[in-house]
């Protein structure tokens, strides 16, 4: 039976990553994708955790080449029996930041502008104290991060683990009202309905029913989870 562990993320700084580029405005959804979240808890490429990945692929502090390779670093974690689902809000706050930037070019024919326009931007962050929760599955015992790193501004979070009771295998239709990868479940799991939420570099679902396997738990019954879920790459 494998260990699940519930975890809460605390922001400790405002965070961004960009979901959505409408026009100027770049917008984080208060959505956390499960690849993010297995970089940022160091499951990638780790000695601790035995994902070690060939020597042509390591993933380091400093990547030589902006190329993901998802496939090749989130392979490992399902060798060992470790798989982290996405991350919901469960209460947090957005805040719009506006930014400029001016055009420094040197050395250039000094030319007449037709408009005195500045160039702008607006980002919509989510801003410190928001929280956010998701579920870390494993078949051993993990001993994860206190405090670690997300988005693009390498914003601080602090992450609380509660490990669940242990639970209960039943079948038949469920709710899942987290979200999920639909890659990681549709191979497990038939999935009847759900909503989208659009995201690179797969788009997550959530509020979902779907039949199949699922955990249960004595002390909260509302709360059921997939059985079987692992990184999948190609529908």
């Amino acid at each position: 039976m494998p260990i699940i562990y519930c975890c809460q993320l605390e922001l400790h700084d405002s965070l961004y990553y960009a979901t959505r580029e409408i026009g100027r405005l770049y917008e984080t959804e208060a959505v956390i994708h499960n690849y993010a979240l297995c970089y940022a808890l160091g499951l990638v490429d780790s000695e601790v955790y035995s994902t070690n990945v060939a020597e042509e692929h390591s993933y380091r502090y400093f990547c030589p080449e902006q190329v993901p390779k998802y496939e090749e670093h989130l392979t490992p974690l399902n060798q060992q029996g470790i798989y982290v689902t996405p991350a919901r809000a469960v209460n947090h706050t957005a805040i719009l930041n506006t930014w400029k930037y001016a055009n420094n070019n040197y050395h250039v024919e000094m030319e007449k502008t037709q408009k005195n326009i500045p160039s702008f931007g607006r980002a919509k962050e989510i801003a410190p104290e928001s929280i956010f929760e998701f579920f870390v599955i494993s078949q051993k015992e993990l001993k994860l991060p206190k405090w670690i790193r997300l988005g693009k501004w390498m914003s601080k979070a602090e992450v609380t683990v509660e490990q669940l009771p242990q639970p209960q295998t039943t079948e038949g239709v469920f709710t899942y009202k987290y979200p999920l990868n639909p890659l990681d479940v549709m191979f497990t799991n038939q999935v009847i309905s759900y909503d989208v939420v659009n995201m690179p570099p797969v788009s997550l679902i959530q509020n979902i029913q779907m039949r199949g396997q699922y955990y249960q738990f004595k002390e909260m019954k509302e709360l059921k989870i997939p059985l079987c879920m692992e990184y999948h790459f190609r529908s």
